[in-house]
């Protein structure tokens, strides 16, 4: 039962291709459904332990299918099933019938099942096969508009880089069986004993994180996702805040107890998950076009998430998380809005916005919410997020964690203002140039306000997720977490560096026209690494090709025989064999075989036809 449900979304496809075009919003209930369910499974996780349910796939070799349902797990089912089901509404209101909109409910549909695939298998070679399935649905959708080309172009760059790190998490799947034994998850942290100790462990550190790095769109690898903004807005809305860049998000929480605890592991995703955030927050201010801005500012987010993995403390985890959950609920609300601005006045440019509140009072209400919480206003999760961040911090006291801590604050000012110029600018002040539309309708309307409210209701009641937030901490940390939130710690410097952020903030968003375009010299950038990796690839793919793709067949078998041998010598020299047979014990009626063989492969390569 458990499996199917996990892959209910491949099996509704054809359904919801078919009602796509008119009747997209019934099938929000199905996620809904599912968002409801996997609630009530964290409940049964809490009382009698993790789950593990199977499918069978190859019973005579003895495959299965096997899924793994924890408190991590199921955190992240929670918000890809809840959000996916808010976005198939705004999508139906988004395209409002248009021809394709049933084939991009199919995608998205598709997208959704290997989302919870990633986060629920408990097969290596499945989260591989799930993890790939993500980087293909997602370049279908970046690309959904195929008729632009700036829309085919960044499909393929984030097919690249994710695909890239997709055969990274598959060299880390082969490095785990033959280290430990093992494919399945739940094994291996059941066991508790982890790779550190192992020979290639840094070989396994390294290529979990490049995989969980171009996924998660950490430096260098960040210039993906703001290019994917091509994609609608719906996309842009699911994939990148909720879903697929929290993929990388989840791989090192889930690898944590496996791979972690090492100054190799804890420096790496510190560092990288820092430079992450002050380069997404400094450059998120310097956007004109509002999806940008929160494109960068959820790069700065993701890099802060990562950094507390990195400090690795539970104070930290639980930080991560919660600052996961916040994030999820004001950047979706937030991307729902500027795809509601962009649907009825025909610009996402921050310049030409302003004075919408009257006209358009629910999404302006949506805006503000998902605003303050972003900003870390005191009553919003994102306050909470970020008091739990500044504590994790202090809580350490040395000269690394010092620094980590005055980044975050940097950070979370112009995270803070790259909030309100994108949820409050466009519907306060003046009419600017944009046209205000006459109203806006309830699919569009309803679901960023849903988000945003959840992220007021939580925040007045924190308590509220200490069940999943704890038991997803105890996933990571393989310890009980103790984790207890609530909305008052009392007067102390936390809350001190709480005013000081939102006093700053205040002070950035009243400057933010006159700084940007001041403040990052767009000259520099770490897409000229891509770009300059493609265009050598080219050219030594117009040196090489002529010569090797001639079309002719003894070329191709010339390149092919080649190239098998060198990989079999290859390999038979690291194991210590010689790289020829031995022939004692071999019977005469065999070598004349082998000689046929060589006979016709040497006849086939001087035949001067077919």
């Amino acid at each position: 039962m458990l499996p199917l449900l996990v892959l209910s979304p491949f099996l509704l496809i054809p359904a919801a291709a078919w009602l796509g075009r008119r009747r997209a919003r019934y099938l929000a209930l199905w996620p809904a459904a599912l968002t409801v369910y996997f609630g009530t499974l964290l409940t049964q996780v809490s009382s009698s332990g993790p789950l593990k349910a199977e499918l069978p796939w190859a019973p005579s070799l003895g495959l299965t299918l096997s899924f793994y349902f924890d408190g991590l797990s199921l955190l992240f089912a929670v918000l890809i099933a809840g959000i996916g089901s808010l976005i198939v509404v705004f999508s139906h209101g988004y395209f409002g019938g248009q021809a394709g909109s049933g084939r991009f409910q199919a995608t998205l549909f598709a997208f959704m099942g290997s989302m919870l695939g990633v986060v629920l298998a408990d097969n290596l070679i499945a989260l591989f096969v799930f993890w790939e399935l993500t980087s293909f649905t997602s370049f279908l959708l970046i690309g959904f508009e195929n008729e632009k080309p700036e829309a085919r172009a960044a499909a393929i760059q984030a097919f690249i880089v994710t695909g890239t790190g997709g055969m990274a998490l598959l060299a880390v799947a082969v490095l785990i069986q033959q280290t430990s034994g093992r494919l399945d998850l739940s094994a291996l942290l059941a066991d508790g004993t982890g790779f550190q100790n192992a020979a290639v462990y840094p070989a396994i550190a390294v290529l979990l994180l490049l995989a969980a790095f171009t996924k998660s769109a950490q430096f260098p690898f960040h210039f993906w996702l703001p290019n994917a903004m091509a994609a609608p807005t719906p996309v842009s809305a699911y994939l990148h805040s909720a879903t697929m860049v929290k993929a990388g998000i989840y791989l090192v929480a889930r690898m944590t107890p496996l791979a972690g605890g090492t100054a190799l592991w804890s420096g790496l995703v510190a560092a990288v998950g820092a430079i992450t955030m002050a380069v997404g927050a400094w450059r998120a201010l310097t956007e004109t076009d509002l999806k940008r801005v929160l494109a960068y500012s959820t790069v700065s987010a993701l890099g802060l998430i990562m950094m507390l993995l990195g400090v690795g403390a539970p104070a930290a985890i639980g930080a991560a998380l919660v600052y996961l959950v916040a994030h999820a609920c004001y950047k979706g609300a937030l991307f729902l809005v500027a795809g509601t601005l962009e649907h009825e006045t025909g610009t996402r440019d921050v310049r030409d916005l302003g004075g919408l509140g009257r006209s358009m009072p629910a999404v302006a209400m949506a805006g503000a919410l998902a605003a303050a919480s972003m900003a870390g206003v005191p009553l919003f999760l994102g306050f909470t997020g970020k008091e739990l961040l500044y504590g994790a911090l202090l809580g350490h006291g040395n000269g690394w964690t010092n620094l980590l801590l005055a980044l975050a604050v940097g950070a979370s000012v112009f995270l803070g203002a790259a909030g309100l110029l994108a949820g409050v600018s466009p519907f306060a002040g003046p009419l600017g140039r944009a046209t205000a539309p006459d109203r806006v309708s309830a699919t569009l309307a309803a679901p960023p306000l849903i988000l945003g409210t959840i992220g007021l209701i939580v925040g007045l009641w924190p308590g509220a997720i200490d069940l999943p937030i704890g038991l997803a901490a105890s996933s990571v940390l393989q310890i009980d977490a103790g984790l207890h939130l609530a909305l008052w710690h009392g007067f102390n410097p936390v809350l001190a560096l709480s005013a000081l952020t939102l006093a700053l903030t205040a002070v950035l968003y009243w400057k933010s026209a006159s700084a940007r375009g001041r403040i990052w010299p767009r000259t520099l950038g770490a897409e000229r690494l891509y770009t300059f990796s493609l265009r050598a690839l080219d050219r030594l793919s117009e040196w090489s090709l002529p010569a090797l793709q001639s079309a002719s067949l003894r070329s191709y078998v010339l390149v092919l025989v080649s190239v098998a041998a060198v990989m079999v010598g290859a390999v038979l020299t690291l194991k210590g064999l010689p790289p020829w047979p031995a022939l004692s014990g071999v019977r005469p009626q065999e070598l004349a075989a082998a000689a046929l063989i060589l006979i016709g492969a040497i006849s086939a390569v001087r035949a001067s036809s077919i």
